[in-house]
């Protein structure tokens, strides 16, 4: 590229009228250039067969069977011979490999296979392949929907009463003679009962909740410029926050022959944010219900004795900061056993354990290491086995990896059934005795294997994606890149985005997408042909994303740092990440960082902004949660904690908005109905009282992530096109 001087710093012709139009056109230029990779299988009665489509490039595809005895890949049937006979017979011209049908059923009772196609059903006979029409095909009818009002009666497992709501209580009614009765005459319009209605096995006796309501906490939003009308419009909804009075549910013991309501003590449970699972013992002498107290600090099973209606602890889990009950809990009742299997990040790493229900000890860790239970996708009580999704399964593999494995209930007989260094995702067969693996990496497209489900052996390679048409574009491989973190010690991980005209010797400002919510992680760590932080590459940056510290997937300490500390957002560790990069890479220039995101993105690319100026120098923030005392409830108080204290007020972007420098953006949609428009308002307000000097778009009718839309996504690269390349955006070279 032509350099050209400024007073400041060499800039090349980067966020021209040229790269604006390449970076729009991105997308269509790599769309088809891999074929499709996802397989559908559909299995046979025996479940040692499966087809499936399988997607090749353009319109092409072809019909695959798998033998997963023999291990064993091949065509389904011959595409030439059936696409001459479906040729003659529909007098039309069909090739072998666009079969103008998508879905095949083969004949148990004979070698031969039936579909639809050009508006009739057809049998071909493999062995000569000679077709016949055995009807016309049916036109496809959408399934009608019915707006239909639940059905608030719960039945009795031995169907002679039904339980049901009625003026905020709950009553009962007897089937054979109708007669009706009140369980209940203690509820109210603003204590009513509720939800679900829970029958013992021996329909002696129900449970159902009793709830106190909270707070009505109404948000207003105008909406200025209507479609229907001259005239704004008021908008409001009901929007719990940070600190507000919760609805309060607990439950009630009732028994049926008697029609009496049995006390159950709530010291066990006194400040529900939740009680969820309710559920008998299958001798319906108890019932069991999981806790979770507000503030998110205290988890319990409780069980209650359905004669005296006693409460006692089954499971007590307690945390100095969090339990993350939103995305790591995971808890099963054996019946027959009278167990539980439940997650826990007590020793520092999300595991199993088994917990006795009757003495409410854990009878054994089921999990353990430096590494995390993801997800628990089978449990066989039988075989006394289950089957999860783990990560950092493999220690010289990214931990945010996920593998398969299965283990025994007494932590023996660990099996790790995937290898591949890359995300995996399977799918098993109706039996389990095999399952379909699809793995990837942002720099290796998927792989698909058929594997043995009992040692995870490689059966057959079932597919590979071809990438070579979409390099041919100029598609650059995005980067995987590791840097230690600001304890010396822990790596961090991410990923490098460059443009398709990419030249290692010229220099080009850095770009950091964020997104530092502790709910999750973010990195895209699977294959994918196009990515928006392609889009913003393209005008001639280096753009970068990873996942410091306090975001979710990894140890509880990792985690544990977003603690009353959103403000944090791992800024150390990123910041430590990308002098990292621009060290091995000299071509990234650390005087020219900008920033960008939204909602907690939003809220964090303005905190870089306030805490990091010296480092970051841009910053567009969409649609952030710049305060959390401004924020949806449940979202807040799991990260910073309740009661509301001190530390809210020290990581809202509000109160540190007078130490701004450098080039802020703010942009809202002003019917955000995800976080409170006025959170981003009130950044205004004090930016404007400390005298400072930034850009706003406020979006008329616009939603969240108001950014991502044309019009914003277009404002956004324009401010950090003007801000860090120092021309202006769209211009000729």
């Amino acid at each position: 590229m032509k350099e050209r001087e400024t007073a400041n710093q060499p800039v090349y012709s980067q966020g021209t009228r040229s790269d604006y139009e390449r970076t729009n056109g991105l997308r269509e230029l790599f769309n088809g250039k891999v074929r499709k990779v996802e397989i559908e299988p559909h299995w046979f009665a025996s479940d040692s067969l499966f087809w499936y489509l399988n997607d090749l490039f353009g319109e092409s595809r072809e019909f695959v069977v798998v033998d997963v005895e023999a291990g064993k890949r091949e065509q389904a049937f011959d595409h030439t011979k059936l696409a001459n006979a479906l040729s003659e017979a529909a007098e039309k011209e069909v090739k072998s490999d666009q079969l103008p049908f998508s879905d095949i059923e083969f004949s148990s009772d004979d070698n031969a296979v039936t579909f639809q196609a050009e508006g009739k059903v057809w049998r071909c006979d493999l062995d000569t392949y000679s077709l016949t029409q055995i009807g016309e095909a049916e036109e496809e009818q959408e399934e009608k929907q019915e707006d239909e009002e639940k059905d608030k009666e719960e039945e009795s497992p031995d169907g002679q009463w039904v339980a049901f709501f009625r003026n905020h209580n709950l009553y009962a009614r007897h089937k054979e003679t109708g007669e009706e009765f009140a369980l209940s005459t203690d509820g109210g319009r603003d204590d009513a009962y509720s939800g679900d209605i829970v029958w013992s096995p021996d329909s002696k006796k129900v449970v159902a909740l009793r709830t106190k309501q909270g707070t009505k906490h109404k948000v207003y939003m105008i909406e200025s410029s209507p479609e229907d009308q001259v005239q704004p419009k008021l908008h409001s909804s009901h929007y719990l926050k940070p600190g507000d009075q919760i609805p309060l549910s607990k439950p009630q013991l009732f028994h049926i022959a008697q029609r009496k309501h049995i006390p159950v003590s709530d010291e066990l449970f006194p400040n529900p944010w939740s009680i969820k699972r309710v559920q008998w013992t299958s001798d319906s002498q108890q019932f069991t219900f999981i806790y979770n107290q507000r503030g998110h600090q205290v988890l319990r099973v409780i069980a209650v004795d359905a004669e005296t209606g006693a409460a006692r602890t089954v499971v007590d889990e307690h945390s100095k900061t969090f339990i993350d009950y939103a995305r790591k809990h995971f808890s099963q009742y054996l019946d027959e056993t009278r167990e539980i299997i439940w997650t826990s990040e007590r020793d520092g790493w999300n595991h199993l354990y088994l917990y006795d229900l009757e003495s409410g000890q854990a009878k054994n860790q089921i999990t353990s290491g430096e590494w995390v239970v993801r997800d628990v996708g089978h449990v066989d009580e039988e075989k006394r086995q289950i089957c999860f999704s783990a990560g950092g399964i493999y220690p010289e593999q990214d931990p945010y990896y996920v593998h398969y494995c299965r283990i025994n209930f007494d932590g023996s007989g660990l099996v790790i059934l995937t290898e591949g260094n890359g995300i995996h995702s399977a799918e098993y067969s109706p039996d389990r005795r095999f399952f379909i693996d699809t793995w990837s990496r942002v720099d290796l497209p998927p792989v698909t294997e058929l594997r043995n489900a009992e040692d995870g052996s490689l059966v057959c390679e079932l597919e590979r994606l071809d990438w070579k048409e979409l390099l041919a574009t100029g598609w650059q491989i995005p980067e995987q890149f590791v840097a230690k973190g600001r304890d010396g010690e822990t790596d961090i991980y991410g990923v490098i985005y460059r443009p398709t005209t990419f030249d290692p010797n010229n220099t080009y400002p850095i770009i950091e997408q964020i997104y530092a919510g502790p709910h999750g992680h973010f990195v895209q760590k699977n294959f994918r042909p196009f990515q928006r932080q392609q889009e913003m590459a393209e005008l001639g940056f280096v753009v970068v994303q990873m996942d410091g510290m306090g975001t979710s997937g990894r140890s509880k300490k990792f985690h544990d740092v977003c603690w009353k500390n959103l403000g944090d957002s791992g800024f150390p560790d990123r910041i430590l990440w990308i002098k990292a990069a621009a060290e091995k890479y000299p071509y990234m220039d650390t005087s020219r960082v900008g920033i960008y995101g939204g909602s907690a993105g939003g809220q964090s690319s303005t905190r870089a902004m306030l805490a990091h100026g010296d480092f970051y120098k841009v910053a567009v923030s969409d649609c952030g949660c710049h305060d959390n005392r401004m924020d949806k409830v449940w979202w807040n108080e799991l990260w910073m904690g309740w009661p509301i204290d001190q530390s809210y007020e020290e990581h809202s972007n509000v109160t540190h908005a007078h130490k701004l420098e450098g080039k802020l953006m703010l942009i809202v949609g002003e019917l955000d109905r995800n976080v409170d428009p006025a959170s981003t308002m009130q950044v205004v307000n004090a930016l404007i009282k400390a005298d400072k000097d930034f850009d706003m778009l406020v979006v008329p009718g616009g939603g969240h992530g108001i950014a991502e839309s044309k019009y914003g996504n277009r404002r956004r690269q324009d401010h950090l096109v003007r801000h860090l390349l120092g021309v202006e955006p769209r211009s000729k070279p």
